[in-house]
C-alpha cells in the first residue's frame, strides 16, 4: 500500500467512524463552527482540568467526509495535552494544511503526524481546506471563550 493509499484509508476510516463524536460530560469551554458552502456543522465540547489540560474532548455535528475525519483526528491527538501543546499543534496543522510540506510539532508522536498529514492532500482543493479547518479553528475558539460561532464565510 502507498502512502496515498494509507492517507485515503485514514480519512475514510475516521470520516465513518468518527472518534469522540458525542458531548463530553462535564464540560468547561465549548464552541461551535459552521461551513455553510459545504454544510458541515461542529461543536465542541472541553473538558480541562485545573492545569488546562485537557481531561477530555469531543464534538457533535455533521459533514462531509474530511471533516468529520479532521474532527475525529483532532480530538483523539489533543486528548492529555495542555493548553499551550495544544495550540502549538494547531498552528502547526494549520500551517501544513496551507503551506508547509510537513509537521514540525515536537508534542505529536510519529504516529499521530502520520494521521495528521494524512489530511495534507487537501491543500490541493481549496475548498476543501474550509472542512479540514473548521474543527480546529472551532477548537481555538473554545479554548479562547469566543461565543461567536465560528464561520468559515464572512
Amino acid at each position: 500500500m502507498n502512502l496515498k493509499e494509507l492517507y485515503q484509508e485514514i480519512i475514510l476510516e475516521h470520516g465513518k467512524n468518527p472518534r469522540n463524536l458525542r458531548k463530553t460530560e462535564d464540560f468547561n469551554k465549548d464552541a461551535k463552527g459552521n461551513n455553510p458552502l459545504c454544510g458541515d456543522n461542529v461543536h465542541v465540547y472541553l473538558k480541562l482540568n485545573g492545569q488546562r489540560i485537557v481531561e477530555d474532548i469531543s464534538f457533535e455535528g455533521s459533514g462531509c467526509a474530511i471533516s468529520m475525519a479532521s474532527a475525529s483526528i483532532m480530538t483523539d491527538l489533543i486528548k492529555g495535552k495542555n493548553e499551550n501543546e495544544v495550540k502549538e499543534i494547531v498552528e502547526d496543522f494549520l500551517g501544513m494544511i496551507k503551506e508547509n510540506p510537513e509537521l514540525k510539532s515536537e508534542n505529536l508522536e510519529e504516529d499521530e503526524k502520520t494521521k495528521l498529514m494524512c489530511l495534507s492532500g487537501v491543500k490541493q482543493y481549496p475548498m476543501r481546506v474550509k472542512c479540514a479547518t473548521l474543527s480546529w479553528h472551532t477548537l481555538v475558539s473554545a479554548f479562547d471563550n469566543k461565543t461567536d460561532e465560528v464561520k468559515t464565510e464572512n
